[in-house]
Parts: C-alpha cells; sequence; structure tokens
C-alpha cells in the first residue's frame, strides 16, 4: 500500500527558509505544499522553484489550506510566538526554527497550546541529528568515556549575515545575540552532559569588536555548572574565519573529541573528524554519512515524518527548546550583571 506523501507548509523564505524547502522537497515522502513568503519578489521566487505549492504573501492563508500536516516556521526571532501560536491554533504540527521564543512566558504557552492540540512542536536543533554531533552523544550513552565530566563546545566563524533587512543586527529584533548561535551549542552541552542532571548556575562574559555597539557580541563565553562539580564551556567567536566548530567532552575513563570545518556553515564540502581516547590510546572514530547543517535540515524532516507517521519521539521537544532559551537568558542576565546567575532564576 502506497502512503501519500506528508504535506509541508514553509513560512518564510528567506536565505534558510529555502534551505528548509529544499530539505523537504529532497526528503521522500515528504511534499512542500504551500509557502508563505514577504515579499512580491520571494514570492516569484518561490512559484518558480516550486511550481505545484501554493504560494501567499499572508502566512494567515497557508494555514487555511486543510491538507497541510505539518508547518515549517523559518522567519526573524521576534516574531516566532505569533506565528507559532496561529500554526498551532490551526490544528497542524510544527517545526519552529531556534530561538523558540525570547521570553520563558511565550515558550510555555506555546508548549502547554501543542499539549493541549494534541500536535508535534520540534524545535530547530538540527545538529541532534548530525551523523558527528549525535555520535559523540552515542559514545558517551555506551559509555566509551565512563562518566561524563566536562564539555565544552567551541565555534569559531566570520560574522553573522544580516538577514531579511538586517534584522539579525538590530537587537530589539534578535532579543540577544546569545539566541543566534550559542544557542545550538548550549542544546549540545546540556545533551551531552543529561547524566548529570539539570544544570544549575551559569557565568558568562562577552565583548564587541564594534564601536558603539556592545549589544553585538563577537566574541562569548559562558561556563554552565551541573550538580557534583560537572560543567560544560560554551564559547564562540564571530571575528574570526570560514566555519570552524569543536566538542571535547571528558570523563572518569576517557575522552572525545570532535571537529568540523568548512569554508561556511553551509557549505556541501565539509572536513569533519570524531576521536575517542581511554587515557592510553587514540582510535578515530569513521563517520560516513556527511555531516553540516543543510544535511541535518534534511534529516530533521525525515524526524518529522517518523514522529508523525510512525510515532517516533522528537529530536529536540518543546522542553528542550524552553531550556536552550533559558540558558540564553540566563547567560545574557549574567554578561550585564558581571556576576552567575541561577538557573532557578530564570525558570
Amino acid at each position: 500500500m502506497t502512503t501519500s506523501p506528508v504535506r509541508f507548509g514553509v513560512i518564510g523564505f528567506g536565505a534558510w527558509g529555502k534551505c528548509h524547502a529544499g530539505a523537504i522537497n529532497k526528503t521522500e515522502g515528504a511534499e512542500v505544499a504551500a509557502i508563505a513568503a514577504k515579499s512580491e519578489g520571494t514570492c516569484s521566487e518561490a512559484r518558480e522553484l516550486y511550481p505545484s505549492a501554493s504560494v501567499y504573501s499572508d502566512y494567515h492563508q497557508l494555514l487555511a489550506q486543510d491538507d497541510i500536516e505539518v508547518v515549517h516556521v523559518v522567519i526573524p526571532s521576534y516574531l516566532h510566538f505569533e506565528v507559532a501560536k496561529a500554526v498551532l491554533e490551526s490544528g497542524k504540527h510544527l517545526l519552529l526554527e531556534k530561538p523558540m521564543c525570547l521570553t520563558i512566558a511565550d515558550c510555555q504557552a506555546l508548549n502547554q497550546l501543542a499539549q493541549e492540540k494534541n500536535l508535534l512542536l520540534a524545535v530547530g536543533h538540527e545538529l541532534r541529528l548530525s551523523s558527528l554531533w549525535s555520535r559523540v552523544k552515542q559514545e558517551i550513552d555506551a559509555g566509551a568515556i565512563g562518566e561524563p565530566q566536562y564539555a565544552l563546545v567551541e565555534l569559531s566563524r566570520k560574522p553573522y549575515r544580516l538577514g531579511a533587512d538586517g534584522w539579525r543586527y538590530d537587537i530589539d529584533r534578535v532579543g540577544n545575540w546569545i539566541l543566534e548561535e550559542p544557542i545550538h551549542f548550549f542544546d549540545l552541552a546540556r545533551w551531552y552532559l543529561s547524566s548529570a542532571g539539570k544544570p544549575t548556575s551559569l557565568f558568562a562574559t562577552a565583548n564587541s569588536r564594534q564601536v558603539g555597539h556592545p549589544e553585538l557580541q563577537d566574541n562569548f563565553s559562558a561556563i554552565v555548572n551541573f550538580e557534583d562539580g560537572k560543567y560544560a564551556v560554551v564559547s564562540q567567536s564571530l571575528s574570526m574565519f570560514e566555519h570552524h566548530q569543536t566538542a571535547k567532552v571528558a570523563g572518569t575513563e576517557g575522552s572525545l573529541w570532535a571537529s568540523w570545518s568548512g569554508a561556511m556553515d553551509r557549505t556541501r564540502h565539509p572536513s569533519f573528524f570524531l576521536k575517542a581516547s581511554n587515557g592510553e590510546t587514540v582510535r578515530e572514530i569513521p563517520i560516513e554519512k556527511i555531516t553540516g547543517e543543510i544535511f541535518e535540515l534534511e534529516d530533521q524532516v525525515a524526524m518529522l515524518l517518523e514522529a508523525i507517521r510512525g510515532g517516533k519521539p522528537l529530536a529536540t521537544s518543546a522542553e528542550d527548546g524552553m531550556w536552550s532559551v533559558a540558558m540564553c537568558l540566563a547567560a545574557q542576565k549574567s554578561v550585564e550583571s558581571g556576576q552567575p546567575v541561577a538557573m532557578s532564576d530564570i525558570l
């Protein structure tokens, strides 16, 4: 028996929205059924690229299309709550790009609404689906390093793209810069140290290379404390070049080192490796499937199909999305105050 494809809607057709649509289009069992774009130019481009999809300039028209099962929301952060709420109220499953929202109250409201409607609410932390970064977690869970005690997740890259209308450089629309990319690394660090329980406190510092714009935090580092003295370091610099990410996890019986490099974050030709050590010998763990955020988007679509059709759990839940936002808000509060912040003050 042939199963009809899951019909997807995409709200937002900027650079990243186009990547989402492309990932849906490449995934067997998925179909781009409708696109909502902001301008006539992007609407025209959507019609040209996806001639079988309905294209709207008002996302409410997309939500009125009854044959759509799941919607990807890929728009500036300050619009997330308004649009995501409308998606769930329309009775459609939702993939919401990170950050989930700009406030904890909005995250909680969306989570409650999804539960009331019995709808899936996935948050776009696609690194959990990476053949590289997820293999780190698999090795930890398999006991390769004993009890994990310390994690480092670090990024050095060239500056962010401006975003449509320069929204990413407008702090009122971003919320804070920590919510833009370090949020991914907070999620990985919490995931890798999940055996340590929930984060208890956080201390962060940051600075900017742009005189007069301290809110645009080009260099950022944070220490996240867990119970029993376990901790993670999350660090990022946007004053570098290309795109280079590292994760290192040390445990009572060994350590792991994962690395990914590319000329840009969306390259299809990255270099990457994963090494493990028991303290005496070092082995390289083969990563046979190519990894990078454009490939993880395709994995994310496949994950949604399995959740919708097969009832499998989401890789990143609304609860995970809320925790990532909470750590970013705690980090921003710490940067501003110069003091550690208890997570109980945020959640």
